[in-house]
């Protein structure tokens, strides 16, 4: 027997299959997909005939879920069906829990009379009620045209420590550092330090000591403030005097 259901009728697909569970006597705790797919399937092609797809969307969302359940029941290994049966069971209980409480609410609110007061408009001062001293409107203004000079490029006064630092190029700690080595031939390290005029100097030279021993022109041997340099016999080939 051919199937006629009104789209109406129904809020929402859940709403229908727990109409097509409860019309055949089915178990809502064991939903026989097999059963219901093809009802429901038949219902959404009423819908679809009817040209109530805007309203119908949902109800193909669901028919294709059961499709899918369907399919995967199919399988040896049906796990994933039974995961999805069991997910759709409950969301029927507590669909079915709802509509039992808002019948329910409703008989309990039967005769009830309701009246809605027109919306009237409120007339509002929107004149600034406020007041303060003095001082704390000076200090207002200060924070406002404070915030506003934030937006602003910084002075160049703010630039001039780095731009007017002293840059010593490592090579030219290179030439210093041999040029007392070969006058002394050996020397503390510390002592190339404790010369530095700033920081920049004292990186430089650190650099630059660096720069030698990886070049074998020069020999560190000890530790800490003990550490000795040596020039390293036959390098003295740069013209350094």
């Amino acid at each position: 027997m051919e199937i006629s259901y009104q789209v109406a009728d129904f809020e929402g697909p859940l709403d229908l299959l727990l109409h097509l569970i409860n019309r055949h006597k089915l178990n809502i705790h064991d939903i026989p997909i097999f059963e219901l797919v093809e009802q429901y399937i038949e219902a959404v092609r009423i819908m679809q005939q009817n040209d109530e797809m805007e309203t119908a969307s949902e109800f193909v969302d669901m028919a294709s879920r059961l499709i899918y359940i369907k399919t995967v029941s199919l399988l040896p290994v049906h796990e994933e069906a039974d995961e999805l049966k069991r997910e759709l069971e409950g969301e029927l209980m507590e669909y079915q829990e709802c509509k039992l409480i808002a019948k329910e609410l409703s008989q309990m609110t039967a005769g009830f009379n309701y009246f809605v007061k027109p919306a009237e408009e409120i007339e509002v001062d929107k004149t600034y009620q406020g007041s303060h001293e003095a001082f704390e409107i000076a200090s207002a203004y200060m924070y406002a045209v404070g915030k506003g000079k934030r937006r602003l490029p910084p002075p160049e006064d703010s630039f001039r420590p780095i731009v007017q630092r002293r840059i010593v190029p490592v090579h030219a700690r290179i030439s210093y550092v041999l040029r007392k080595l070969y006058k002394k031939g050996k020397m503390k390290l510390t002592s190339l330090y404790y010369a530095s005029e700033d920081r920049s100097e004292l990186v430089a030279t650190f650099l630059a000591v660096l720069q030698l021993a990886r070049d074998k022109k020069i020999h560190i041997e000890g530790d800490g403030a003990d550490t000795q340099i040596t020039a390293l016999a036959g390098e003295n080939d740069n013209g350094i005097g």
